[in-house]
C-alpha cells in the first residue's frame, strides 16, 4: 500500500484537519454575531452600490448625510434600504442624490414602511443595488479580458511595491516607473489615520500624510494609468489599496466598482492596531469580504503586524492561528483559495542563532498549510537599524526565503526602512535585489527539501502544535462572559499583545443589532451567490 505524500514538512494530515476544525469552532460564533448586526458603514456601502456618490460643499459624503438622517428618524437597526426607497416611492425625490440633499436640508422625514409599502420598497431597493453589483460583475469580467489581452505576470512570486507620496498625481508616474522596473503589483498606501475616519473622502487628493487618501476618484485615476502601462509592457499590472478601518465596507465596494485587484483586508488588524471596536470590525469585514469575493479581488491579511509588537519566535503560533481564522472567515464569506493572500513576515531578530532556518520553517509551514493560496510574504522592518548595507543583505535573505518556499506575493523590502521614506533610487536598488535573487534561484524551491526530522521540520511541527494548543484554549474558554470566545481571547491580548475588549474601541456607536424588519439588498444578493 502506497502512503500519501505529506509534503516537505511531513505534516500529519489529521493534525492539519484538527487545526482547521478548531479554527471553524472559534470563528463560527463570530459569523453568527456578524449576521445579527449591521453598522453605519455597511449601510453606507449599500447606498454607494445603489449609485449615491459625491459630497456636500463641506466635503461630507452624501451617503453619510443620508444615513445620519435616516438613523435619526427610524434607527440603524432596520437598515437604510426600506426607509430610503419608501421615501423615493412616495415621491419625496426623483433620485438618491436629490433625496440626500433634501434630507440634509431637513425637508424629508423617513419612516419604516409596513405591508405592501415595505414590499414595494424592498423590490425597488434590490433592483437599484443589484445594478451596482452588476457593475462589479462587469469590472471583474473586464479584468479577465485584459489579462487575456495583455498577458499576466510572467512568474511568481508577484513583486509587490508600495507607492505613497500623498499626491495621486505624483503617485501615478512613480507607480508606472515601478511597473517598468519589474513590479507586478502596485500598492497605494493610505494617508496616516484614514482608517479612523468614519467617512470616505471624495475626489482626487493632492495632500496626504505618509500616504495618499483612498477615494473613488483616486482609485479610478490609478487604475486607468496602470492599464496604459499594462498595455505598454504586455502584462497586466495589479493595483492594491486598503479595505480596513471604520469605512471597510465602503472602500471594498468602491474597489469593486473601480476594478482594484487586491485589498488589504484582515479580520483583526483594525481591532488590534487601530483600536476599532471588535464587533464593528467583524461585522464590517464579513460584508467587505463578500464584496471582494464577488469582485474577484485578492485579499491581503495582516499577520505580519503581530510580529512588530510581539517576538517573532515566541509568537509564531499566533500568526498561524490568525491565518487559519482568516481562512475560515474568508471562505465563509465566499472567497476562494486563490483569493487568500494570507500574510506572514521575515521579522526574526537576525542575531538569534539559526534565525534564517527559523524563517524558512515558518514560511514553509504557511506554504504547506495553504498550498493553493497566494501567500503574501512581508520584508523585515522591526530589526532594520538604519545600516543600509546590513538592511540590503537582510532583504536579500528575505527574498531568498520567498524563492525557496514558493511564496505567491513578495513585498519589496527597502534598505532605507527606519531611515527615510524611500527615494526612487532606493526602490530601483530594492527591485534589483529581488530580480537578482529570483533569477539566480530560479525554481530552487523544487530542489529545496529540509532534512526529515531536522531542525526546520521539527520547528514547523512545533509551531503547528502550539497553534492547536492556542485554538483549543480559545474554543474551550469558560470565562468569555457570554461573548464569542474569540472576543475574549482578543480582550486578553492573545494577538500582538494588544488587549481590546468587545465593549471598547472606536466605532461602537455605529453598530446595531438588526431588528425583525431589517433588510439589506446588498447582503441578500451577495449571500445568494455565496
Amino acid at each position: 500500500m502506497t502512503s500519501t505524500p505529506r509534503g516537505k514538512l511531513d505534516l500529519d494530515p489529521a493534525t492539519v484537519r484538527h487545526a482547521r476544525s478548531l479554527a471553524r469552532k472559534a470563528g463560527r460564533p463570530i459569523v453568527t454575531m456578524a449576521k445579527k448586526h449591521t453598522t453605519v458603514a455597511v449601510e453606507r456601502a449599500t447606498l454607494r452600490l445603489a449609485g449615491l456618490e459625491g459630497a456636500d460643499p463641506d466635503g461630507t459624503p452624501w451617503v453619510n448625510r443620508l444615513m445620519d438622517v435616516v438613523r435619526a428618524d427610524t434607527g440603524l437597526e432596520h437598515g437604510v434600504a426600506l426607509p430610503v426607497w419608501d421615501a423615493l416611492l412616495r415621491g419625496e425625490a426623483d433620485d438618491l442624490a436629490t433625496l440626500a440633499e433634501k434630507a440634509s436640508a431637513g425637508s424629508v422625514r423617513f419612516r419604516l414602511p409596513e405591508g405592501k409599502d415595505a414590499e414595494r420598497a424592498r423590490r425597488a431597493a434590490r433592483r437599484q443595488v443589484g445594478r451596482g453589483i452588476k457593475r462589479i460583475d462587469a469590472r471583474r469580467a473586464e479584468r479577465d479580458r485584459l489579462i487575456r489581452r495583455f498577458g499576466d505576470a510572467p512568474r511568481q512570486p508577484w513583486i509587490y511595491l508600495i507607492v505613497a507620496t500623498g499626491d495621486i498625481y505624483e503617485d501615478i508616474p512613480q507607480a508606472q516607473a515601478a511597473a517598468r522596473e519589474g513590479a507586478d503589483v502596485i500598492a497605494v498606501i493610505r494617508s496616516t489615520g484614514q482608517s479612523l475616519l468614519d467617512f470616505v473622502p471624495e475626489g482626487a487628493t493632492r495632500e496626504g500624510f505618509a500616504g495618499t487618501y483612498a477615494t473613488q476618484e483616486n482609485f479610478r485615476l490609478m487604475r486607468a494609468a496602470l492599464d496604459e502601462t499594462s498595455k505598454e509592457l504586455g502584462r497586466y499590472v495589479r493595483l492594491t489599496n486598503y479595505a480596513s478601518g471604520l469605512c471597510m465596507p465602503e472602500i471594498a465596494a468602491l474597489a469593486g466598482l473601480e476594478r482594484l485587484d487586491m485589498m488589504l483586508n484582515d479580520s483583526m488588524y483594525g481591532i488590534l492596531f487601530r483600536d476599532i471596536n471588535p464587533v464593528r470590525t467583524f461585522v464590517d469585514q464579513r460584508f467587505s469580504r463578500q464584496v471582494h469575493a464577488r469582485a474577484g479581488i485578492i485579499i491581503n491579511t495582516g499577520e505580519d503586524n503581530y510580529l512588530t509588537t510581539a517576538d517573532a519566535v515566541e509568537a509564531a503560533h499566533t500568526v498561524t492561528t490568525s491565518q487559519l481564522l482568516n481562512e475560515y472567515f474568508a471562505k465563509e464569506a465566499g472567497l476562494e483559495d486563490w483569493q487568500l493572500g494570507l500574510g506572514h513576515a521575515f521579522e526574526i531578530d537576525p542575531d538569534v542563532p539559526d534565525s534564517f532556518r527559523l524563517e524558512l520553517a515558518h514560511a514553509l509551514l504557511a506554504r504547506e498549510l495553504f498550498p493553493d493560496a497566494p501567500l503574501k510574504w512581508m520584508p523585515p522592518t522591526r530589526h532594520m537599524t538604519g545600516d543600509v548595507f546590513r538592511g540590503y543583505l537582510l532583504d536579500g535573505f528575505f527574498n531568498l526565503v520567498g524563492a525557496l518556499t514558493g511564496q505567491g506575493i513578495l513585498l519589496v523590502g527597502m534598505m532605507t526602512e527606519a531611515v527615510v521614506t524611500p527615494w526612487l533610487s532606493d526602490r530601483d536598488l530594492a527591485l534589483q535585489n529581488v530580480r537578482y535573487v529570483m533569477n539566480a534561484a530560479g525554481n530552487l524551491h523544487e530542489d529545496f527539501r529540509p532534512a526529515p526530522d531536522g531542525f526546520i521540520v521539527q520547528r514547523a511541527n512545533q509551531v503547528l502544535a502550539e497553534t492547536i494548543e492556542l485554538l483549543d484554549r480559545i474554543v474551550t474558554d469558560t470565562d468569555a462572559a457570554g461573548d464569542p470566545p474569540l472576543l475574549a481571547a482578543i480582550a486578553d491580548g492573545t494577538f500582538g499583545l494588544m488587549k481590546r475588549p468587545p465593549t471598547g474601541g472606536k466605532g461602537l456607536d455605529g453598530v446595531a443589532r438588526t431588528s425583525s424588519a431589517y433588510y439589506n439588498p446588498a447582503t441578500e444578493i451577495l449571500e445568494e451567490r455565496a
